[in-house]
């Protein structure tokens, strides 16, 4: 097992009566052990998305997608967290990067205006999202690294989903770390990864088939219209 990272830690300096450092996930954030794969689960608002983007930050990466050579700000939103944290690196990684599908246009665009940058990459706007995403993460998954996903469903369907497992696969057979951020039950379900559940009560490592979305999805596929029938209701 190759890991970069292997826990990070809240200091002493962090503010608590502000955000993300109220969030009660943040406060708990040593709780994570980073494993080759690791998986952060919960529902909007827990903390996972403001979690990888601190990690991205302290790793150098740039915080609306990208690595250490790929620097751009269209707007800037990211918290302070990254300001108040003290990763625990085995070793630094060599070479890395950071996928948010919510900035992959903007990405895509700084890329593509870019002479400078534009010969080193896939012609990301000339495909779809999701093919788009998926061959920029075929491209940079290569090397050994440290790999940051944010939601990354939200540009795949489901067969892309696992065409991501296989490249995610291929990479930690070279030597790869991810640390994937996701409502998708499919990247949850990933074998043998340290999945972890954020919540109001901070962060529990956590089996599969004990996750609240995987049961939530479960009842949902034994009888969509039971669920539908109330939030579809005239009052």
């Amino acid at each position: 097992m190759s890991v970069f990272l292997r826990r990070i830690a809240l200091r002493d300096d962090a503010p608590r009566d502000e955000f993300p450092f109220e969030l009660e996930a943040v406060r708990q954030i040593e709780q994570i052990e980073f494993a080759s794969m690791t998986v952060l689960v919960g529902d909007n608002g827990t903390g996972k998305s403001t979690i990888v983007e601190a990690l991205a930050v302290v790793a150098d990466f740039n915080v609306e997608g990208g690595g250490r050579n790929l620097q751009f700000t269209t707007h800037s939103t990211h918290s302070a967290l990254h300001e108040h944290l003290a990763p625990q690196w085995r070793r630094r990684p060599p070479w890395g990067w950071f996928l948010r599908a919510e900035t992959f246009y903007g990405m895509a665009s700084h890329i593509a205006d870019d002479p400078e940058q534009v010969a080193y990459f896939p012609r990301l706007h000339e495909e779809s999202h999701g093919e788009s995403f998926l061959d920029l993460a075929q491209e940079r998954f290569q090397e050994p690294g440290f790999y940051i996903l944010d939601e990354p469903e939200a540009a795949l369907s489901i067969q892309g989903q696992m065409i991501l497992a296989r490249l995610m696969y291929e990479s930690m057979g070279v030597g790869s770390q991810f640390v994937v951020a996701t409502h998708s039950p499919f990247l949850m379900a990933y074998p043998d990864a340290a999945l972890y559940e954020l919540s109001p009560n901070g962060i529990e490592p956590i089996a599969f088939a004990d996750l609240t979305a995987v049961n939530l999805w479960r009842r949902f596929f034994d009888d969509p219209a039971n669920y539908y029938r109330p939030l579809l209701a005239d009052d």
